[in-house]
């Protein structure tokens, strides 16, 4: 009788080893063949690096978003930020006044620069993005996010864009948003005593890093007032790193990267 028990716990050991064997077996093929269709969301918006290079070495990183500052041009060369369904809310905070940045170590440009100069102080994250609480509003208004604006610009296709980024939010629940002034040009008109840039265009890119598909999309609208429909200022993030020389989504898998930067297809995207 116990030798029937010994073994009849044996062939039952057996048998354990060899479907846990197998299941290790099959999660570790998994492992290995894991492409980058099969990313999934992030768990939280902080375990994908989403930022791109700096070529002015001076990242800024606030609470709710992050910059490069480039102290020649007086502005940002980016501000990039993550910007969640729950984020878009309608509160009627107060503006405060515009401040320089405490953490831009060359100091950025003071508001006054903007003064009477026929330019608004256009906001590169903005502050509707930022209405789920004071702080977050507030931080929008430091000086080092904000670039010369043409108002007719500004309150015209750049708002009408910055409207169709909630929208998109969403419809899709979560984008990561990058943006800025183009700075590589030369020739520029410059305002105030500390001759803060005014970019001949701005740039746009939104990556939606969620299945079933991960998607996204760039724009770049010349610095001056269009009645034409967005689709029309869309471009490859490939032609926006050759003139920005910025790297943008560096840590994507590199099949995954080529594939998003080449693109100009916006039909993934709806433009209603």
């Amino acid at each position: 009788m116990n030798k029937k028990r010994i073994i009849a716990a044996l062939i039952l050991s057996a048998v354990l080893f060899y479907k846990y064997y197998l299941e290790d077996k099959e999660a570790l093929q998994n492992k290995e063949n894991k492409t980058s269709k099969d990313i999934e969301e992030p768990t939280s918006h902080s375990s994908f690096n989403f930022l791109p290079t700096s070529t002015t070495k001076q990242i800024v990183k606030h609470n709710y978003y992050t910059l490069s500052y480039s102290e020649k041009h007086e502005q940002a060369e980016w501000v990039a930020y993550s910007l969640d369904k729950k984020d878009i809310v309608y509160t009627n905070f107060k503006r405060p006044f515009f401040i320089e940045d405490p953490k831009v170590k060359t100091k950025s440009a003071h508001w006054r620069n903007y003064k009477k100069s026929g330019y608004d102080r256009g906001h590169l994250c903005p502050a509707g993005d930022r209405k789920f609480s004071k702080d977050a509003f507030d931080e929008t208004f430091y000086t080092s996010n904000i670039s010369p604006q043409k108002h007719k610009f500004n309150a015209g296709i750049w708002n009408k864009l910055e409207q169709k980024v909630r929208y998109w939010t969403k419809k899709y629940n979560h984008l990561y948003v990058i943006t800025g002034g183009i700075l590589t040009d030369s020739n520029y008109k410059t305002i105030g005593k500390e001759k803060v840039v005014v970019p001949k265009a701005f740039y746009k890119i939104l990556l939606d890093y969620t299945q079933p598909e991960i998607k996204a999309i760039a724009f770049l609208l010349p610095h001056k007032e269009s009645n034409k429909p967005l689709y029309e200022f869309v471009v490859s993030i490939d032609e926006l790193e050759k003139i920005t020389k910025i790297d943008f989504f560096k840590d994507l898998p590199d099949d995954l990267e080529e594939k998003l930067e080449s693109s100009t297809d916006y039909k993934k995207w709806s433009f209603r």
